[in-house]
C-alpha cells in the first residue's frame, strides 16, 4: 500500500514562475534557478563540467478546463559559473523548447519533484487553479511565492483522487503486489478482453469488505480506489501481452499500433466516469433510495439525462408534486468546466448536487457552485484536501442520503 508521497518522491519544492523563468527572450535561456536554496542540490548532484548532468523528465502543463499536456524530455542540472572557478557555483536547471514549455506563463505555478527512480517530474498549472491546491495537497506546500519553498512532504495516507492524477502523469500510485490474488481470478474470469466497467464493479465490491449502509463514504472511496488498482493490473497484463504479439502480419504496422493505443486512452477516461455511477447506484440501492438514472425516455428539459433523480423522472414530470421532494444528483469524477452542465440538466429545480472525487478545488470554483446553488457532495476522506471555510460547506455522501431521505 503506497502511504505517503515519499514513497514515490525524495523530495519537491514550488514556486511561481518569474518573467525570467518563463521567457527566454527576457535571459536568452531556457532556466531555471533558485533550487540549491531548498536543499535540492542534495538531490541532483554537484556538476563541474560545463555539459552538466543530464536528467530524464515528465514535463506537464494541467488546467482545470482542458487535458494535460505532456511530454517525455531531459533537462540537465549544471553550473551556471563553470567558466569562472574563481566564483562559486550557480546551479540552474535547464530546459529545452518543447510543447509543455511553450505553454508555460509567468506567474504559473512550477513545481519541481525527483522520484526515486532518478527521474524528474516537472508540473506547470496557472496559478490559483485547482490542480495547484491539488499539488499543494500532495506534497505538503503551504506557502508559495517567486523563491522556492521546500515540500514538506506530508506522511499521510494518499488519497484515491490524488492518486489518479499521478496515475495521469505516468506516476504509478497503485501497488499491483496489493491485488496479485485478486489478478489471478480476473485473468481466471476474463482471460481474452476487458470486461463490461458494470462487471469490474461488481468483482471490486465482491473482494472488499466495505458497510455502505452505516458508513457510505468509506465504502465508495474504497469500492473505487480497489477497482482502479484491479483495472490497472489487469490493464497493463494484457496490454503487455498485446504489446508481445505485435500489429499486423509482420508486427510491425504503425496504424494499427495507433489505432490500439487510442483504444486504451479512450478506455481510461470512459471507464472510471462509469464505474463511479456504478458504485454511486448500488449505494443508493442498499439503502433502499429510491432513484432513477437518465436515459432512455427517463429525461428532463430538452432531452437532459441526470445521472441520478430521486425520487423518479415520473415525479419530476408530475407538477403536482412537490418540488422541494425531488432531488437531481450530477455524477463526475473531476469537475472541470463540466460541473456547469448539471445546472441546465433540471430547470424546474431551484438547487442542485454534484457528486465528485475531485479534491481541493479552488475557492475561486466552488463560490461560483455556491452562487449558482450548486452543491458539491463529496466522500469525507477528501474533504482534508479543501481550505477550513471550504469545508464547512461540503456535504458528505452520508448527509447528501439522509436529506434525501429525509425528504421522501
Amino acid at each position: 500500500m503506497l502511504d505517503s508521497v515519499n514513497e514515490i518522491f525524495e523530495g519537491a519544492a514550488a514556486k511561481y514562475l518569474s518573467a525570467v523563468d518563463a521567457d527566454p527572450a527576457r535571459s536568452n535561456q531556457h532556466e531555471i534557478g533558485g533550487l540549491p536554496s531548498v536543499g535540492f542540490k542534495s538531490f541532483l548532484g554537484t556538476p563541474g563540467k560545463s555539459d552538466g548532468y543530464p536528467f530524464p523528465a515528465l514535463m506537464a502543463y494541467l488546467t482545470d478546463e482542458e487535458d494535460a499536456e505532456l511530454c517525455q524530455d531531459t533537462v540537465t542540472w549544471y553550473d551556471a559559473r563553470w567558466k569562472n572557478p574563481k566564483r562559486s557555483p550557480e546551479y540552474r536547471l535547464y530546459y529545452k523548447s518543447n510543447p509543455v514549455t511553450e505553454l508555460i506563463q509567468p506567474t504559473d505555478f512550477f513545481l519541481v519533484a525527483k522520484k526515486r527512480d532518478g527521474s524528474l517530474l516537472l508540473l506547470f498549472t496557472p496559478a490559483g487553479s485547482s490542480v495547484e491546491f491539488q499539488l499543494r495537497h500532495l506534497f505538503g506546500l503551504s506557502d508559495v511565492d517567486q523563491a522556492f519553498t521546500s515540500a514538506s512532504m506530508p506522511s499521510q495516507t494518499l488519497i484515491l483522487p490524488i492518486k489518479m492524477l499521478l496515475e495521469e502523469l505516468g506516476v504509478r500510485a497503485f501497488d499491483e503486489r496489493e491485488v496479485q490474488n485478486d489478478l489471478d481470478m480476473l485473468l481466471e474470469r476474463f482471460p481474452d478482453k476487458f470486461p463490461k466497467t458494470a462487471e469490474f464493479s461488481a468483482v471490486a465490491r465482491e473482494v472488499t469488505d466495505f458497510d455502505c449502509i452505516n458508513d457510505p463514504d468509506a465504502a465508495l472511496i474504497g469500492w473505487m480506489e480497489r477497482e482502479e488498482a484491479l483495472f490497472r493490473a489487469y490493464e497493463r497484463h494484457i496490454v503487455s501481452e498485446r504489446l508481445l504479439s505485435g500489429f499486423g502480419a509482420a508486427g510491425d504496422d504503425v496504424d494499427e499500433f495507433i489505432a490500439f493505443s487510442l483504444s486504451v486512452q479512450n478506455r481510461r477516461k470512459s471507464r472510471v466516469g462509469h464505474a463511479f455511477e456504478n458504485h454511486l447506484g448500488f449505494v443508493f440501492q442498499q439503502n433502499k433510495l429510491p432513484f432513477e438514472k437518465g436515459g432512455g425516455a427517463r429525461f428532463t428539459e430538452n432531452k437532459a439525462k441526470p445521472d441520478f433523480l430521486f425520487p423518479k423522472f415520473s415525479a419530476y414530470h408530475d407538477p403536482q408534486y412537490p418540488r422541494e421532494r425531488i432531488f437531481l444528483l450530477g455524477a463526475k469524477t473531476t469537475c472541470k468546466d463540466r460541473w456547469r452542465q448539471v445546472l441546465s440538466e433540471g430547470d424546474l429545480l431551484e438547487k442542485k448536487y454534484l457528486a465528485t472525487l475531485e479534491a481541493g478545488i479552488s475557492s475561486s470554483q466552488t463560490d461560483e457552485m455556491v452562487a449558482k446553488n450548486l452543491q458539491l457532495v463529496i466522500p469525507t476522506a477528501i474533504h482534508g484536501s479543501f481550505t477550513e471555510a471550504q469545508r464547512s460547506w461540503l456535504y458528505s455522501m452520508a448527509d447528501f442520503m439522509h436529506m434525501v431521505r429525509q425528504a421522501l
